[in-house]
């Protein structure tokens, strides 16, 4: 017998489905981060791993793996995709980065942009649900 001749198909793609995402960009792809923003990412990763060591030294070993345990929880609590965005408050709360003072906080958020593309909530959850592939929701235009 002859295998059944079908067509391998994406459910939303993200290469294939230029009406729902847009158009790929490939400047992203050729150029790299700004230096300021790699160097910050290595403060924040040897800070990160200098606060870990404390704790071990300070409350043992098994304090920073129940930390971790509790980022792992709250960092998948999210509402469903919908009007009003999930805020992860315990996540912030936890990692202490409430009181970080992002560009959001003195500039805009960028969901109140003029350009923000509307949520589909009915794609948000076939993404979530694995139904269908690519990004919960397209940020801008």
């Amino acid at each position: 017998m002859d295998a059944p001749k079908t067509i391998a198909h994406e459910i939303g793609g993200i290469q294939n489905d230029a009406l729902r995402f847009g158009l790929h960009g490939v400047k992203s792809d050729i150029v790299g981060s700004h230096p300021l923003e790699s160097a910050y990412q290595s403060a924040r990763s040897s800070q990160e791993e200098m606060k870990r060591k404390i704790l071990i030294n300070t409350y043992g070993s098994a304090f920073p793996l129940k930390l971790d345990l509790d980022k792992q929880i709250l960092s998948r609590f999210q509402r469903p995709p919908g009007a009003i965005p999930s805020s992860m408050l315990g996540l912030e709360a936890l990692t202490g980065s409430l009181d970080d003072f992002g560009f959001e906080d003195y500039l805009n958020d960028p969901r109140d942009s003029e350009t923000f593309r509307p949520l589909d909530m009915h794609h948000g959850m076939e993404v979530r649900l694995g139904v269908s592939k690519g990004p919960v929701c397209p940020s801008f235009i």
